[in-house]
């Protein structure tokens, strides 16, 4: 007795919003990247200098824990950014044995760039939502992180 292929792949009929949010994650990444390449950035970098242009100068460790990202991955990040010229390390007043990170002239010059790219981003995500249906939208995603353990 032969069983009918399934049309959905297992994930989707386990757990169908899961598998959604998986395929949405991998489709605005994909998006993000294809933008960014514009200012020569990969996701993720225009988050980092994002925070920075917002709450100034960073350790490393606490870019790493604000991105939930670990040290060895904020450090290739912080190197890219450098070596572009986006960001640079200075000796932290507080702890000379410590580092920050921060943003250069050279990223304020993207800093309108990429909040229009990110805006378009949104706007390309959002397309076809009524402001109500974004609206429900963002609280039923807030809902969901809530409710995960870790956040």
């Amino acid at each position: 007795m032969a069983t009918e292929p399934r049309t959905r792949p297992a994930a989707a009929i386990c757990g169908p919003i899961s598998h959604a949010i998986v395929r949405l994650a991998k489709a605005h990444k994909a998006h993000a990247r294809q933008l960014l390449r514009e200012v020569g950035l990969h996701p993720g970098q225009e988050l980092i200098l994002m925070m920075l242009w917002d709450c100034g100068p960073q350790r490393q460790s606490e870019l790493a824990t604000q991105f939930d990202t670990d040290s060895a991955s904020m450090t290739r990040s912080v190197q890219r950014l450098e070596r572009a010229g986006y960001v640079r390390r200075v000796a932290d007043p507080a702890d000379g044995r410590a580092t920050l990170v921060e943003p250069t002239p050279a990223s304020l010059v993207l800093r309108e760039r990429i909040e229009l790219l990110w805006s378009r981003l949104e706007a390309d995500t959002v397309n076809g939502l009524s402001a109500a249906e974004q609206q429900a939208t963002l609280r039923a995603l807030q809902c969901l992180e809530a409710n995960l353990p870790g956040t």
